[in-house]
């Protein structure tokens, strides 16, 4: 993903046709583990909403925005091309999220889904007057990696999340990020968040009951023979140490912009057999999606001039 001009728009903008086409860093330990969360969620019928705090170029909300059930409402909060308050903020922005804009996360998201989640742009210290107390299931922290700010993140986030929601933390481990280990492992020892599971990047915990979530998450790993684990004991507590190397990624999210073997053939006749504006606007989204530009404006035409 390049740099924006301040012309283009991200209808403009390159259409990643796989999420391995986004920039980020999204590996597939936490993949697998994202999609296991918001599984058992949704097959427990666990009401509540989604939440990111840091989105970067969109990968892990696609693949978040992939597991929105009907009437759940999904937030992603970002500074995108806002300044940073703070001259330390400022200086970590200008260091590792120069190209970021948010035009670019809205074209990525846009190339897997029909909708954008709702956007807040601006520091996550906002976050409680844009999302209400317990209405979440789950919550991505990946924002700023300064202490202060993450210990601020992780005390709105408890209060943001429903009883048994699970929250996420990025980098809690990584050397450049002290600050995120040092709120991690504090709101642990003193904040009363039981840690589930680790990936090598990322930490998976609640302020729920953490047991019959950690029984059935052994029960899966057990299953999966391309899957490690282990169980260590931290502050008293057991958790489960993972690793997907040689594991095969989701087969979710499908980018709207794929282009499949006899996609065009079996897709237009269909849509174009349509009656009405609901008609036409499948031969549209078909013909946008799959076919060159010069291809849709002639079938457009031609379906115009038959009305």
């Amino acid at each position: 993903m390049t740099a924006l001009t301040a012309d283009q728009s991200a209808e403009q903008l390159p259409r990643p046709t796989r999420l391995a086409d986004v920039k980020g860093w999204f590996f597939t330990a936490d993949q697998l583990m994202f999609d296991w969360f918001l599984a058992r969620q949704e097959r427990r019928k666990e009401p509540g909403d989604l939440l990111e705090l840091g989105a970067y170029m969109g990968k892990s909300a696609i693949f978040m925005g992939a597991r929105l059930r009907a009437g759940d409402r999904f937030t992603v909060c970002d500074l995108f091309d806002s300044p940073a308050e703070d001259a330390s903020n400022s200086k970590e922005m200008a260091k590792s999220y120069a190209t970021l804009t948010r035009r670019a996360f809205e074209a990525n998201y846009l190339s897997f889904h029909d909708e954008l989640p709702h956007l807040v742009q601006g520091l996550s210290s906002v976050i409680r007057t844009h999302v209400e107390d317990e209405s979440c299931r789950f919550a991505h922290i990946d924002a700023s990696h300064l202490y202060e700010h993450v210990h601020g993140d992780i005390l709105a986030v408890r209060e943001l999340l429903r009883p048994h929601g699970v929250v996420v933390l990025d980098d809690y481990r990584a050397e450049h990020c002290p600050g995120v280990a040092a709120a991690t492992w504090q709101a642990v020892t003193t904040g009363g968040l039981k840690p589930l599971c680790i990936t090598g990047t990322k930490f998976y915990g609640t302020w729920g009951d953490a047991e019959p979530v950690r029984a059935e998450l052994l029960e899966w790993l057990r299953s999966r023979e391309d899957l490690w684990h282990e169980v260590q004991e931290v502050a008293g507590q057991p958790l489960i140490r993972l690793s997907a190397k040689g594991a095969k990624e989701p087969v979710h999210p499908v980018s709207r912009h794929r282009v499949r073997p006899g996609a065009p053939a079996a897709g237009l006749p269909h849509a174009a057999g349509r009656g009405g504006r609901q008609g036409r606007s499948a031969l549209r989204r078909v013909a946008v999606n799959v076919l060159p530009p010069v291809v849709t404006k002639a079938i457009v035409a031609a379906r115009n001039r038959g009305r």
